[in-house]
C-alpha cells in the first residue's frame, strides 16, 4: 500500500516538474508578438500536463495532497516572475494609474498621452527615438524634436478600471521601490495566486482538496494573474472569499462580493448563485429568505458606491471611463464582430445574436435562482458566469480566471474548458472553438444525469427472470 501511494506521489511530482519547465519556457519565450503559433502550442502542452497531473492526484490521500497542492502552486506560481510581461500590456497602464494617482491626480481625468500629464513620464513607460523601434509600442507624438511612444495601450482614451482596481493599483505604487517597474504588480499577482489557492484548500480540504490544484496549477493562473499582472486575480480573491463565507454569513459575503464587482465587474455574475443559496434555504415565509437575500445585495451595492465616491468627487470626468467605448471597441453592440457571440453564430443569424444571448444569460440567472443549491452557492455562481463566457465569447483569456477558480471549488471539470478556449482565442484568429468548450460542458451535464433506480431495477429484474432456470 505504501509503494502504491509513493508510486502515485513519485508520478504526480514528475507530472509538476515536466509542467513547471513548460510554463519556464513559454513565459520566457518573449512577446506575443515573436511567435504566436509557438506560444500557442506551448499553451497546449501546458495544460495537457496539468490535466495529467490534476487527473493523477485524485488517488493522492488527503494530507499528501494538500501539501503537493501548495508546494506545486508555489513553483507554478512561481514561472510567472521569470520575465516582464509577455502576452499583455496592461500592467503598464495599472502602474501608470497609481503613479498619476500618487501625484494627486484621478485616473479618470486624462488619457495618458494628454500632455497635462507630461511631467509624470519617464524612458520605461514613454519611451522615445530608438526606444519605439520595438514591439508593444503606441505613438503619442513627438517630444523635443524625438518620436515618442508608450507601452501603454489605448494612450488617447482615459482608463476603464473600477475603483478598488485603482486603490490597489495604487496601494502597489507606494509600496513598491522606485525604478521597480512591472516586477511588483507581478508579485502582487503570485500573492493573490497563492492566497486562493489558499483559500480554495481550506474550502475543500474535508471533502476534496485535490480540487484546490485545478487553480493553483492551472497554467491560466502564472501567465495571467501573475506574468501579466492582471488585476482580475484581486477579484477571484474576493469573489471565492464571498462565495465560501455567505452562508454562514451573509453581510459579509456581501460586502465581499461589492469588493470584488469594485475590482472588475464581472464578479456580479456570482450574485444569482449566492442570493440562490439564500432563496433556496427552507422557512416558515418568503419574506425571511427575501431578508437574508438582501443582506447580501445591500452591502455589495453600498460597497461600490463607497468605493465610486472618493473618485466621483475627485474627477471631472466621468468615472466610467472608456467603458462604453471598450464595448463598442470589442464588437458587443447590436451585430458584434466574428469574435463576439461565436457560439450563438454557429445556429443563429448574426442579428440574432444579441438578444439571443441576453436572453439566454438571462434565464439561466432566474434558473439559478429558482433551483439553486442552498448549500454551494458557487455552484451557481460557477453556471452563470460560465454561461456568460460561452454566450458573449470574450477574446482575452484572463477574464476566464473567475471560471478557473469556480470550477475548482464545485467540482466541475467540463468548466475548465472555457479558460483553455480563451487561450485560444486570444492566440488565434476565430473563437469557434468556444463551441467545443460549450460541447464539453454539455457532454459532462449529461455525464452527471442519473439513470432512473426503479429503470434499473426494473431491467434488472427482467434479467434475472431470463437467466432464471425453466
Amino acid at each position: 500500500m505504501h509503494n502504491l501511494i509513493r508510486g502515485r506521489l513519485a508520478c504526480v511530482a514528475v507530472l509538476l516538474l515536466a509542467l513547471v519547465c513548460v510554463l519556464a519556457t513559454t513565459i520566457g519565450a518573449g512577446s506575443l508578438h515573436a511567435d504566436r503559433a509557438g506560444l500557442l502550442w506551448r499553451y497546449a502542452l501546458a495544460w495537457a500536463l496539468f490535466a495529467a497531473a490534476a487527473w493523477a492526484l485524485r488517488k493522492v490521500p488527503g494530507r499528501q495532497a494538500a501539501f503537493l497542492v501548495i508546494a506545486g502552486g508555489i513553483a507554478v506560481t512561481a514561472t510567472g516572475l521569470l520575465a516582464p510581461p509577455t502576452t499583455s500590456t496592461d500592467s503598464y497602464r495599472y502602474a501608470w494609474d497609481g503613479r498619476v494617482q500618487a501625484a494627486g491626480v484621478s485616473p479618470y481625468d486624462h488619457a495618458p498621452a494628454d500632455p497635462a500629464l507630461a511631467p509624470l513620464r519617464d524612458r520605461w513607460l514613454f519611451p522615445e527615438g530608438a526606444g519605439c523601434e520595438g514591439p508593444d509600442r503606441y505613438p503619442i507624438g513627438f517630444h523635443d524634436g524625438a518620436r515618442s511612444c508608450t507601452r501603454i495601450n489605448r494612450p488617447a482614451v482615459r482608463t476603464i478600471y473600477p475603483p478598488l482596481a485603482e486603490a490597489y493599483f495604487l496601494a502597489v505604487h507606494r509600496l513598491s521601490p522606485e525604478g521597480s517597474r512591472h516586477k511588483p504588480l507581478q508579485i502582487g499577482g503570485a500573492l493573490l495566486a497563492l492566497g486562493t489557492s489558499l483559500v480554495l484548500l481550506i474550502a475543500l480540504r474535508p471533502t476534496a482538496p485535490a480540487q484546490a490544484a485545478w487553480w493553483a496549477w492551472c497554467p491560466a493562473v502564472p501567465i495571467e494573474a501573475v506574468n501579466n499582472a492582471h488585476v482580475d486575480a484581486l477579484g477571484v480573491l474576493l469573489t471565492v472569499f464571498a462565495l465560501t463565507t455567505v452562508n454562514r454569513h451573509e453581510v459579509r459575503g456581501g460586502l465581499l462580493l461589492g469588493a470584488a464587482t469594485a475590482v472588475k465587474l464581472l464578479p456580479a455574475a456570482a450574485a444569482p448563485g449566492m442570493l440562490s443559496g439564500l432563496l433556496a434555504r427552507g422557512g416558515p415565509s418568503g419574506w425571511r429568505r427575501a431578508l437574508d437575500a438582501l443582506k447580501v445585495l445591500g452591502p455589495a451595492l453600498l460597497v461600490v458606491a463607497l468605493a465610486y465616491l472618493p473618485y466621483v468627487l475627485a474627477s471631472r470626468e466621468s468615472v466610467l471611463g472608456y467603458f462604453f467605448g471598450y464595448l463598442n471597441e470589442e464588437g458587443y453592440g447590436d451585430s458584434g464582430t466574428d469574435r463576439r457571440y461565436a457560439v450563438l453564430r454557429l445556429i443563429l443569424p448574426d442579428s440574432w445574436a444579441l438578444p439571443a444571448a441576453l436572453a439566454v444569460l438571462a434565464a439561466t440567472a432566474l434558473f439559478v435562482l429558482r433551483r439553486g443549491d442552498a448549500h454551494r452557492p458557487w455552484r451557481g455562481a460557477l453556471v452563470v458566469t460560465g454561461t456568460a463566457f460561452l454566450v458573449f465569447t470574450p477574446g482575452y483569456s484572463w477574464y476566464a480566471l473567475l471560471v478557473v477558480a469556480l470550477a475548482a471549488l464545485d467540482g466541475r471539470w467540463e468548466w475548465l474548458g472555457i479558460p483553455l478556449a480563451g487561450a485560444i482565442a486570444y492566440l488565434s484568429p476565430g473563437a469557434a472553438v468556444y463551441g467545443v468548450a460549450a460541447l464539453a460542458v454539455i457532454m459532462g451535464f449529461v455525464a452527471r444525469v442519473p439513470f432512473p433506480a426503479h429503470g434499473a431495477a426494473s431491467r434488472t429484474a427482467a434479467l434475472r427472470r431470463r437467466r432464471a432456470p425453466k
